[in-house]
């Protein structure tokens, strides 16, 4: 095998995309759905757009993000928080011209087992929101073993990927 052939490997779960389809999440998971109206009209939709693909949420949230460029579909990242390696890879890209966004999947060494949905919505009247949609579950011994702190963690990272798109949007 040649050096630069790269082995793809899979998701960690099966319900790939079902953060993006209408109706229940997944059951045998935790279920989140959170989102805030970030402004409204057009520009505001587009600015807010451009930072959910330019992976500002989990930059602005303190994440390093490699490899650098923008939110592509079906390319493995690797996101970074102190000592943890967190492995995804995105799913689906959203370009409609009422909703942008993306989904990505949990792979093999990410703490949870799952994906998670970040789209800028653009209501009728105008009003921008920026939601995020995830189910997960521990994937990893000390997700188990931390069981609420990991929730809280979670939540707590949440609202800083709220609150970075918010400031983007301006």
């Amino acid at each position: 095998m040649s050096p630069r052939v790269k082995l793809r490997v899979n998701l960690t779960y099966s319900e790939v995309g079902a953060t993006l389809a209408a109706g229940e999440l997944p059951p045998g998971y935790a279920h989140m759905d959170r989102r805030v109206r970030i402004g409204s009209g057009q520009e505001c939709f587009e600015r807010a757009g451009a930072a959910v693909l330019a992976w500002g949420a989990q930059r602005g949230a303190g994440l390093r993000v490699t490899p650098d460029g923008d939110v592509r579909e079906g390319a493995d990242v690797v996101l970074r928080a102190l000592f943890l390696r967190i492995p995804c890879r995105v799913v689906r890209v959203v370009r409609e011209p009422s909703c942008v966004g993306f989904a990505y999947g949990t792979l093999p060494g990410h703490p949870e087992c799952g994906e998670e949905a970040f789209l800028v919505e653009r209501a009728a009247d105008g009003a921008v929101w920026f939601r995020i949609r995830a189910f997960s579950r521990p994937g990893r011994w000390y997700a188990r073993l931390g069981g609420p702190v990991a929730r809280g963690v979670q939540k707590w990272v949440t609202g800083r990927y709220l609150r970075a798109v918010a400031d983007a949007a301006g």
